[in-house]
């Protein structure tokens, strides 16, 4: 077990929430017209209104910084590197399916992107559960918001063959 000064923890949750949002700031960028366009689209009448998005994604991001920090500051980067590894690659396939779909339009792209991160979430949160289980669970609501988002990302693209390809 890897035991940091204070200091160095609350750095490295800083550090962690920053890698998050990061990733949350590309997605924004990607986003910024995003709330016409989805309005726009034929939606399921299960699909949440546009505001709802936000604020999910923050408090998940919120919860992924505090797994990873969990397991870093538990474990440090030589001892759990291949699990912070998939963890930040996870990251960058998240960040990957709002351009795939706000911005270039390509729903089967953007479908078979996000069942490719359900499996990287899965796998981190394996990952994380055998080192703390509490960083593992984290996780879940991730993982069950990753897995609605995944059957309306299809319902939403194949009910607009015409604008998302």
């Amino acid at each position: 077990m890897t035991k940091y000064p204070m200091s160095k923890q609350v750095l490295g949750f800083f550090g962690w929430l920053s890698i998050c949002f990061a990733t949350a700031a590309l997605g924004a960028l990607a986003s910024a017209q995003a709330g016409s366009f989805y309005k726009a689209l034929i939606r399921p009448l299960w699909a949440p209104p546009g505001w709802l998005f936000g604020p999910v994604w923050t408090v998940l991001y919120i919860m992924m910084a505090i797994s990873a920090w969990l397991i870093w500051r538990e474990y440090g980067l030589r001892k759990a590197g291949p699990e912070l590894a998939l963890f930040v690659f996870q990251l960058a396939v998240n960040a990957l399916w709002t351009w795939l779909f706000f911005v270039w339009h390509l729903g089967a792209l953007a479908f078979a992107e996000i069942l490719f991160l359900w499996l990287l979430i899965i796998a981190t949160a394996i990952m994380f559960w055998r080192r703390n289980r509490f960083a593992g669970a984290l996780l879940i609501p991730y993982l069950a918001w990753v897995s609605f988002a995944s059957v309306l990302t299809w319902a939403v693209w194949k009910s607009n063959p015409h604008i998302l390809a």
